[in-house]
């Protein structure tokens, strides 16, 4: 497999020739002379042509593609992206970016031939030299052998470059107070993947369908226009009309900004403390002369000092603003002077008072508990786990796009263990339950709801009629008021009697 796969012997020619006339795609003369072969041709892919690779899979699958395409042991990588340089030559068209995606399993196809190397190399850097570049998939080693000297990296590019790339999130003002205001951009840094939203399609055609609201008077069914209506709240025996405009000023609670109140020590931001990732904060010259020298100069004071800034971050206008800790980070170079870390400040959401309430645990209970932590601790990496509701989704796009008759199922790596747990573990979880858990608690046992407290005396009742402002409470709190059944016949007779 790999590239040796892609390789025709001399005595594999005319067996190969004939095969290839039956085929489709035929070979060039300037394929046949490097001796490459093509399973299809320069375009783009189609579901019949993914599918024609199934046959390809296997120990099977091996036979069908030597007997059809041909093997070799003597093969030459730079034959190879010769090949890629002829078929991006014979484009047409303008390109945005070349790029030659390389699959295989071989991490050192060339040996100990120090000469096929070197042409490799060479070659690959020439495509480098007119645009086009290399990403490995690498499928079972790492591409260390070999591939390191085809697949390089740029030097120049650095950390800050990589984030001005970046589209940042909004361009925000830091005021720092009433006179002194420079401006910054917010970067979002880590974004949660998540499915697309569904699109309804209409029946017959297929075309998505746009949805239109209109507003209508019940009474002569005439249409109205935004300015006909208008917006009420009852509060008590009053009611409210609200304009539109004074609606969204309602929702309007401050000006998008990041304020800064006050400077705190840097250890008093708990890690624990954690309600959703962080942003990045970096100064924006354009808009505001000097903002990169204010900003720098704030950003080496807090490190000197190891404070952080606590702010009020409002991003939109319709948005309640956020309290967030600016927490300095201090640029970093590597050996060769390469920019590792941008300088500037991470902006951390801070949580509030609900979000911190401690749990209320004995000692004995804690102790238990660290004993199982430490036992289950293990090698995290974030790239071994997938996530599974976004991974069926692209199975089921493929089984959508491939015409399968059944989508393939995702393995859900997230899903605990438990069998394992078990025998690491022992007899540490019944322990637990017994410090926890009462002697006759049952998990599988209907939830009791809890009464509510908002209890209410007669004459506060009477109090609100009076004032007019019964309308305030809740179904649920009046409902409370009349349990007894007598007191409902009272009423329901009284008001039939009148």
């Amino acid at each position: 497999s790999g590239w040796e796969s892609h390789y025709k012997t001399e005595g594999d020619e005319e067996a190969a020739a004939e095969e290839d006339l039956e085929s489709e795609d035929e070979l060039t003369p300037f394929d046949m002379m490097i001796k490459i072969s093509m399973i299809s041709k320069r375009q783009n892919f189609s579901a019949k042509q993914i599918l024609k690779l199934d046959q390809f899979k296997g120990q099977q699958g091996q036979k069908c593609f030597q007997g059809l395409m041909g093997h070799g042991s003597d093969y030459s990588f730079s034959e190879v992206l010769r090949v890629c340089a002829k078929l991006f030559s014979d484009v047409q068209f303008k390109m945005s970016h070349k790029k030659i995606m390389l699959f295989t399993n071989e991490d050192n196809p060339h040996g100990n031939d120090s000469v096929k190397a070197c042409q490799a190399s060479t070659k690959a850097d020439d495509l480098r030299d007119i645009g086009i570049f290399f990403d490995l998939m690498h499928l079972k080693k790492h591409g260390g052998l070999f591939y390191r000297d085809i697949i390089i990296h740029f030097e120049e590019s650095s950390k800050l470059q990589d984030l001005l790339q970046k589209v940042p999130l909004s361009r925000l003002k830091l005021k720092l107070n009433k006179d002194i205001v420079i401006s910054v951009d917010i970067y979002n840094l880590v974004q949660k993947a998540l499915k697309p939203p569904p699109i309804k399609l209409y029946r017959k055609t297929n075309e998505p369908v746009k949805t239109k609201y209109q507003t209508f008077n019940i009474n002569t069914g005439s249409l109205l226009l935004p300015s006909d209506t208008k917006r009420s709240q009852i509060y008590g025996s009053h009611q409210i009309i609200l304009e539109k405009e004074e609606t969204e000023e309602l929702k309007w609670f401050d000006e998008p900004a990041l304020m800064p109140m006050v400077f705190k020590p840097l250890v008093m931001l708990k890690k624990h403390h954690y309600p959703r990732p962080s942003l990045f904060t970096y100064p924006e010259e354009s808009l505001v002369n000097g903002s990169s020298t204010l900003f720098s100069a704030l950003l080496i004071e807090c490190l000197e000092k190891v404070v952080i800034a606590l702010c009020r971050y409002t991003p939109c206008r319709n948005i309640p603003p956020y309290f967030v800790a600016l927490v300095s980070q201090e640029e970093e170079l590597d050996d060769q002077k390469i920019q590792v870390t941008t300088p500037g400040f991470q902006l951390v959401f801070l949580p509030f008072v609900p979000f911190t309430e401690k749990v209320m645990a004995t000692p004995e209970q804690v102790d238990k508990m660290k004993a199982i932590v430490e036992k289950l601790c293990l090698t995290y990496r974030s790239d071994s786990f997938e996530n599974p509701v976004l991974q069926q989704h692209f199975r089921n796009l493929e089984s959508f796009t491939l015409y399968l008759m059944e989508p393939e199922q995702a393995v859900d790596l997230i899903l605990p263990k438990v069998e394992e747990m078990n025998k690491i573990l022992g007899s540490m979880v019944n322990e637990f339950k017994e410090l926890v858990y009462s002697a006759d608690y049952n998990p599988e046992g209907k939830i009791t709801k809890r009464k509510r407290n908002n209890e209410y005396s007669e004459e506060e009742l009477k109090t609100h009629i009076s004032k007019g402002t019964l309308g305030n409470f809740t179904g649920p709190i009046m409902k409370e008021y009349w349990l007894k059944k007598q007191e409902l016949l009272e009423v329901l007779t009284k008001h039939f009697q009148d």
